[in-house]
């Protein structure tokens, strides 16, 4: 081998070299780049992890009940609990037992009369607590009843909270007496002072998620 091919072979030698260490920096880079695309600019890991669940999944209902009623006005009662961390807002309810539903709350007016009226915003149920349901407080107002409900039946509701999700569940009808309270949007008036349904408030209803 003479002078000028061993030259010219420590330089291919040396090119291949230069050639060799600049692609693994590029293929280095790009091995950065791809990594960095997994992360959304400006979201932490445990951004995905911690969001918040639909408000119908931790919310379950017990010992509810719907008052017999041959026509008109009827009302449902139970016990809300909301096992989630935060505060969720019951927006809205649907039945088929009913053509209008409004959740109201009972209150004292300017002459000392109890009156039911639709509460503003919703019912809130605090995280990790119960809203209660009852006679005589708030309560799930049937307006317009479109069919007699006897004690024995079952109503199934379903309940709209402020994120859109739904809890679905199921209450017994059950017949009892108490004081009338005056309905503040119209004349109507409802049996719905606090009263004895004993025994047959033993039966807890059944909530799904929706």
């Amino acid at each position: 081998m003479n002078l000028l091919t061993l030259r010219q072979s420590k330089t291919q030698s040396k090119t291949q070299s230069n050639t060799g260490l600049r692609s693994g920096v590029v293929l280095a880079a790009l091995a950065l780049a791809l990594a960095g695309c997994g992360t959304t600019a400006g979201a932490s890991p445990d951004d995905a992890a911690g969001a918040a669940e639909p408000a119908g999944q931790n919310v379950t209902l017990t010992d509810g009940w719907v008052k017999a009623a041959d026509s008109g006005m009827s009302a449902a009662f139970g016990e809300l609990t909301n096992a989630g961390p935060d505060d969720v807002t019951v927006v809205s309810a649907t039945t088929e037992a009913s053509s209008m539903l409004e959740l109201h709350e009972t209150v004292e007016n300017e002459s000392g009369e109890m009156i039911m009226r639709e509460i503003e915003g919703g019912f809130v149920i605090p995280a990790g607590d119960t809203l209660t349901l009852e006679p005589g407080g708030s309560h799930i107002m049937l307006m317009d009843l479109t069919d007699p409900l006897e004690a024995g039946e079952e109503v199934t509701f379903i309940l709209t909270f402020a994120d859109d999700s739904t809890f679905e569940f199921t209450a017994p009808v059950k017949d009892y007496s108490g004081a009338n309270e005056n309905y503040v949007g119209g004349d109507a008036e409802m049996d719905m002072g606090d009263a004895d349904h004993g025994a047959d408030s033993s039966t807890d209803s059944t909530g799904t998620d929706g």
